[in-house]
């Protein structure tokens, strides 16, 4: 029963998303269903507390903002069996880790509308607030463990080339893989990775994207696209458009060559060379000037003594 519920929960979605922001009747879905019309109200009333924006009219209902929706029938047929969406998870990462060791394949996402335990770089907490598109990106390439730095590269490098075809913003990337609008940010990532011999068993990338909803107050270095342009955008189009675009850059085989392609590019798109950092890591700071990222991934930072510091990891903060 529960199943049964929950397709024709489905069916119903599928319905009014597809009748493009027009209302259907209850009788027309209780037809196309084959169930009674007080059995389509409830249905519909579910989905409304569940989270769906669903509006009740006099001649039925109605699907607001359509084009927002992450359900698996709203993508590309291509990507429909690789997308696992909910409506609220403690963590997409934690998520998408139990699929990825439960056979999801190469390429899937995993998709959230709210986070209650979302998390960031270095175990901070990520606010996942109704609007923002959060996400988890799962992989299972064929590549040696110290080639898979380059996947968090080619992840920012990818959502940048993605906004600037969409919405001509200019999208900066910042060492190691934040995105930030007018110096502000818009995107973060976290990866973890499980090895299994010499080779790579999964990497997930999990990716926030303040679309259309509100940077909390606490975050006042953080900006959303409707901040940016006034109007609500569609985060289909946007995950849709950034899966493309990450396939292509990964088709290659990953190997030197290409890492080095990569880096040569996201070196191109990003705010961090040239600009005075601090970078934090568990246990130092470092300040300088940061001058190259080479091509393993690593920033280099010429600090007031003329030395130049190479940094692996650590959250990166222009000064």
């Amino acid at each position: 029963m529960v199943n049964e519920q929950k397709n024709y929960k489905e069916e119903i979605l599928k319905s009014l998303y597809r009748a493009d922001g027009k209302t259907i009747s209850g009788v027309r879905l209780s037809e196309v269903l084959s169930i009674s019309r007080v059995a389509v109200w409830k249905h519909i009333k579910a989905l409304k507390e569940s989270g769906f924006d669903i509006e009740s009219r006099a001649r039925g209902y109605v699907l607001l903002n359509p084009d927002n929706l992450l359900m698996p029938f709203c993508f590309k047929e291509k990507f429909q069996n690789r997308i696992f969406h909910f409506q609220e998870l403690e963590s997409t990462m934690d998520k998408a880790k139990f699929l990825a060791k439960n056979d999801a394949p190469h390429l899937s996402v995993v998709i959230a509308e709210n986070q209650t335990l979302g998390r960031g770089r270095l175990n901070r907490k990520w606010f996942s607030s109704k609007g923002g598109l959060w996400f988890t990106l799962i992989l299972k390439p064929q590549t040696p463990p110290p080639l898979s730095y380059i996947y968090n590269f080619a992840a920012s490098l990818s959502l940048s080339i993605s906004l600037k075809k969409l919405f001509d913003v200019d999208v900066r990337v910042k060492w190691p893989n934040d995105l930030l609008l007018n110096g502000k940010k818009l995107t973060g990532l976290l990866s973890e990775m499980e090895t299994r011999g010499d080779m790579v068993e999964f990497l997930n990338i999990g990716i926030g994207i303040n679309v259309n909803n509100q940077p909390q107050k606490d975050e006042p270095k953080a900006i959303s696209l409707k901040d940016v342009l006034h109007k609500s955008v569609s985060r289909r189009l946007i995950l849709e458009t950034f899966l493309d675009d990450f396939e292509t850059i990964i088709s290659p085989p990953i190997q030197t060559l290409a890492c080095q392609k990569i880096i040569k590019q996201w070196k191109e798109m990003t705010s961090t060379i040239g600009t005075q950092v601090r970078v934090e890591t568990m246990t130092e700071v470092h300040e300088g000037l940061a001058v190259d990222v080479d091509e393993t991934g690593a920033l280099m930072i010429k600090d007031n003594t003329g030395k130049i510091q190479k940094i692996i990891y650590g959250d990166c903060f222009h000064t």
